[in-house]
């Protein structure tokens, strides 16, 4: 029983998540894991699509390969059936496209008979990701006119005849193999066995679209003895396409996505949680598989008593000074809370230590009047001291250094500063991230700040030599040297960009 697809209780939405990369999945499927109440998610679905669902929703995994065992059909279909009759939105999260290797006329059956509706949500399935991310066209005027795509793990108590490889050997085109990994030996013999000329052409495509994807090529007949070779050297393992015709053998170029500086390098971003999405999103750009661990937690103050005063006092002050894109927010957030607008704002001056600063101040119309070439405190506090005024604001955390205050004191400035939002270090890491970093899966590990450094130091200690830490200052790495944990590398420009391109740049030179 299928019925439109609104958003309403006791439904469930079948929804393809795409190969790998989060930013793949389609418009409706966003939408709807932003709204889930439930989200039953595959195997190899990756977990960071996830973020787009709310605090409050049930996140069920349905297994990992290589990580316990995957939950049975029957008790996904009745984990749907049972959240949806409970009255929830339940989001069932496939990986690539539901129709496609996806068992999902099992699940349509079960529905139908728990008399549960049901929309079906398509997804970018993996061989066709494969084609476009290993640079290696499906089709091809010249070399192939049709692709076949061929389960290389067929279900032993099926009702229909087994696959014909004689028909698939004489296949006028493309033939890409989902799941034949553990079964190689069996499907490229039995091709060849059925005519297929050992010298085809194979091209396997491992973690699609992921930032650890990997390509080999090879021949049919040496398909088997490759993925054994790396499956020994544990370099390769589920899930793989195989594209099988001349289209694999063509000198196409390399794929972009492989050109990325950070292709294959696993980087683990420590700022608070919504501070990241930005830098977490240019990492990914620069094709890093981005691992998020929080080391310190952003929240409002509790008393606005002492706000409230200086934002109706204002006309005091010649200049209001930002140190921090989280102190835009707090204050300017709590001067609209208060029925207020950025007209308030009229009888300062509005000074920046950065660009990132600059740019959140930006998301209220506003323009900094200041912000010095070097993205320091210390550097601020001089431009402030060779300009005009000297009755000073400073929006500023719980904690940090006071280098400004102290130095625009000491030019005879009168200074004032307040506290606009906690800063608090997180204890305990995720267990996940913890196990990664003690098995050195962790490549990189950015360090924002000194208060992060010392957050860091005191979540991981030891196990911090086992990834290489990237440093956005001078300030932030002498808090390391001091902790003993110094950087590998430090940005030349102080910004998330800047570390960003700095780690690239570090990367690539092995170093």
């Amino acid at each position: 029983m299928t019925t439109p697809s609104e958003d309403i209780p006791g439904f469930v939405h079948l929804v393809g998540a795409g190969p790998g990369d989060p930013s793949l999945i389609t418009m409706r499927g966003y939408s709807l894991l932003c709204r889930a109440d439930v989200v039953l998610y595959d195997a190899l679905v990756n977990p960071r699509i996830l973020n787009n669902c709310r605090e409050e929703t049930e996140l069920i995994s349905l297994g990992r390969h290589g990580r316990g065992a995957i939950v049975p059909q029957d008790e996904i279909n009745r984990l749907m059936i049972h959240h949806a009759k409970a009255g929830k939105m339940v989001v069932r999260l496939k990986a690539g496209d539901p129709s496609i290797f996806a068992r999902i006329g099992e699940e349509t059956k079960a529905l139908e008979e728990a008399d549960v509706g049901y929309s079906i949500v398509p997804g970018i399935t993996a061989s066709l990701a494969a084609g476009s991310y290993a640079g290696i066209p499906l089709t091809h005027r010249e070399l192939s006119s049709a692709v076949a795509l061929v389960t290389g793990h067929e279900a032993l108590d099926k009702a229909t005849a087994p696959l014909d490889y004689g028909q698939l050997a004489n296949f006028p085109g493309t033939l890409v193999f989902y799941m034949g990994v553990t079964t190689a030996g069996i499907w490229s013999r039995a091709l060849i066995d059925g005519g297929k000329p050992p010298q085809t052409p194979v091209a396997l495509v491992r973690h699609c679209s992921w930032s650890n994807q990997v390509v080999h090529h090879c021949t049919l007949e040496k398909v088997a003895e490759v993925l054994d070779q790396k499956k020994a050297a544990g370099k390769i393992r589920p899930p793989v396409i195989a594209i099988v015709g001349q289209v694999a053998a063509q000198p196409f170029g390399l794929s972009r996505f492989l050109k990325k500086p950070l292709a294959s390098a696993r980087v683990m971003v420590t700022r608070p949680s919504r501070a990241m999405d930005e830098f977490r999103l240019y990492l990914e750009f620069l094709g890093a598989e981005v691992v998020v661990q929080p080391t310190i937690e952003i929240v409002p103050v509790g008393d606005f008593t002492e706000i409230d005063r200086v934002l109706g006092e204002l006309d005091r002050f010649d200049w209001l000074v930002f140190s921090s894109s989280n102190g835009v927010d707090h204050l300017l957030n709590r001067l609209l809370d208060q029925g207020q607008d950025t007209r308030a704002l009229a009888p300062v001056r509005l000074a920046v230590v950065g660009p990132g600063t600059a740019k959140t101040l930006a998301k209220y119309h506003l323009k900094a009047d200041l912000q010095p070439d070097d993205y320091r405190g210390e550097a601020l506090a001089e431009a402030l001291v060779a300009g005009d005024g000297d009755r000073y604001l400073l929006a500023r955390a719980s904690r940090g250094r006071d280098v400004m205050a102290k130095r625009l004191t000491e030019s005879g400035g009168k200074v004032e500063e307040i506290v606009v939002y906690e800063s608090r270090d997180v204890e305990q890491p995720r267990e996940e991230v913890a196990q990664r970093l003690a098995a050195g899966e962790i490549d990189w590990t950015t360090v924002t700040s000194s208060a992060i450094a010392r957050s860091l130091v005191a979540m991981f200690g030891e196990e911090l030599r086992k990834t290489r830490l990237a440093s956005i200052s001078p300030i932030t790495s002498e808090t390391l040297r001091k902790l003993g944990y110094p950087p590998s590398v430090e940005a030349k420009v102080h910004t998330m960009e800047g570390l960003g391109e700095a780690i690239g740049r570090k990367h690539n030179e092995g170093g």
